[in-house]
């Protein structure tokens, strides 16, 4: 039991860490790319996106979960043979998904563009519209793969295509934008070029994975031939696997279509007002870049840590064993929240240096950048907090509770942001009110229903004061550091970036080392909690 639970940690940690690699290597190739595109280029890319993401939400997103769970299921029962068909079933799911997602997003591409009153946006569309079918059946092998409890594959796939997704799109990108430059249609082919990477690396991907299945596919055979158990019918299969499919795709598709009805909302509002096209285009490519893309690393890194423990929780339900379901709950809580509060506190303290060091060609909207980032810091933890406590509930089989609190808060999201666009001056601030009252409400909800269906009693002064307070305590300490340097620095002559990075490294560091020492000082993690996670075990030895 030990040894099946130590492999479990291990698989587990495994795909932790390659999705904290990835997400570090698209943060990472963003901060060119943005440079590139400028705010009006990243505008058309950002609103592109978030339709791809419906579009892929709707075809493909649960595959990975729905395939790896009754594969897996099958062959804890040794029922290779409807394991194999399960894989089938899935592939032609995926064939037919992604085929009506690629039509619909390549042949829609214009009415798309007419339809968010954004110029140039049926160009990126139509090259991220193949992209929906290669990512369909990557599904399908990931999470095949991860179903027969090896995650090597889908952990490797993941960092290849990331790394082709990052090159390919800077270059592309680059290639674009020197070839239309000083025309009209600049930006659109900025941002066609730079989703051209995110189809050259779920090929990659794909081609990857489909050389490991035909490695391995003779085993796959011999397992098949000595299997005599009761063969499931095609129809059956398909009932269980729709079954699987649809919360989450209805969970997700909740969450992911909040951004685009923003894009949504945001660029025909201010149309209406009569804001310009390109001044609306240059916003969103803030709000949706420089904004977003710095608020979502950290919730990612936590949420990918805490991915390794949910398995071991979903065990310890099944199993009855409550008192232990609800300590690993605590922990994997306590994680995030122990990376979110000081994430949140440090994005909004050193906000100017972080803005003006990663996006230093994009001037004319540097301010708003910054404010945005100053005022909406604290998404990051009600994003990370509503993620883990979604994931939770999921875990433990309330699969439809986290899609109605996303429903309930998404309306309500939906109904402010309309008020705040229609009938204020806020402009692009009335997205930041938006963005934090979403999962505000998720993450409220969520708590409550973790305490009553599943019996847990939230332990407050560990979980959310402890890291409060240190975080606290670490922003005093960065905010009167960088002071002192900005003036220091402004006593000389042409040395604000210089000024901002030495803030950036010293005020930022020091920031670091006050919050784990604090949190180190209080016991908030114990040397048995931290053995349990897979990547904090080295700081707990």
């Amino acid at each position: 039991m030990t040894k099946r639970k130590n492999s479990f940690l291990m698989q587990g940690s495994i795909l932790a860490l390659a999705g904290i690699v990835t997400k570090f290597i698209g943060f990472i190739y963003r901060i060119p790319m943005t440079n590139l595109l400028g705010d009006q280029g990243n505008g058309i890319y950002s609103v592109a996106f978030g339709i791809y993401n419906i579009a892929l939400t709707l075809s493909s997103y649960s595959l990975p979960l729905a395939v790896s769970k009754l594969v897996s299921a099958r062959l804890a029962k040794r029922e290779y043979h409807n394991a194999w068909r399960i894989f089938q079933d899935a592939l032609i799911f995926a064939v037919l998904a992604g085929t009506v997602a690629c039509l619909a997003l390549f042949f829609g591409a214009d009415a798309l563009e007419e339809l968010y009153a954004r110029e140039g946006l049926a160009k990126p569309l139509r090259i991220l519209a193949p992209t929906t079918f290669v990512v369909a059946l990557l599904g399908v092998f990931r999470g095949y793969f991860q179903g027969k409890g090896t995650m090597m594959p889908t952990a490797f796939s993941q960092i290849a295509e990331q790394i082709i997704n990052a090159v390919v799109s800077v270059v592309a990108a680059w290639q674009f934008i020197h070839i239309y430059k000083n025309t009209a249609e600049e930006a659109a082919y900025g941002a066609a070029g730079g989703t051209l990477g995110t189809l050259a690396g779920a090929l990659t991907a794909l081609l990857f994975l489909v050389f490991v299945f035909m490695a391995y596919f003779p085993t796959i055979k011999k397992q098949n031939a000595r299997d005599h158990s009761e063969q499931e019918s095609h129809a059956q299969l398909y009932g269980v696997l729709l079954l699987t499919i649809f919360p989450v795709i209805l969970s997700q598709t909740i969450y992911q279509i909040g951004y685009t009805i923003d894009d949504f909302l945001f660029g025909n509002l201010m149309a209406e007002g009569g804001v310009a096209d390109q001044v609306i285009s240059s916003q969103q490519g803030v709000f949706n870049t420089q904004y977003n893309l710095l608020i979502n690393l950290p919730v990612a890194i936590a949420t990918s840590m805490a991915a390794s423990t949910i398995p071991s929780i979903v065990s310890s339900g099944v199993q009855g064993k409550r008192k232990e379901r609800n300590d690993k709950i605590r922990v994997v809580v306590k994680l995030n929240m122990a990376i979110a509060f000081p994430s949140a506190v440090g994005l909004a303290l050193l906000s100017r240096p972080i803005i003006t060091l990663l996006f230093p060609s994009l001037m004319t909207y540097r301010d708003v950048a910054v404010n945005l980032l100053l005022t909406g810091s604290s998404a990051v933890i009600f994003y990370a907090l509503s993620t883990i406590t979604g994931a939770v509930l999921q875990g433990g089989n309330f699969m439809r509770i986290p899609v109605i609190h996303s429903g309930i808060s998404l309306t309500v999201h939906v109904a402010l942001v309309y008020s705040l666009l229609k009938y204020t001056e806020l402009g692009v601030y009335a997205l930041i009110i938006g963005n934090v009252t979403f999962p505000l409400l998720v993450s409220l909800l969520n708590c409550i229903s973790v305490h009553r269906k599943m019996g847990y009693r939230w332990e407050m002064k560990k979980t959310f004061l402890l890291p409060l307070a240190a975080s606290g305590l670490m922003g005093i300490v960065i905010f009167l550091m960088n002071m002192l340097i900005q003036m220091l620095f402004s006593m000389w002559e042409g040395m604000e970036k210089l000024g901002n990075l030495v803030a950036l490294l010293i005020a930022g560091g020091l920031g670091v080392f006050v919050y784990g020492a604090v949190l180190l000082g209080t016991r908030c993690f114990s040397n048995e909690e931290m053995k349990g996670l897979p990547l904090l075990r080295k700081l707990a030895k």
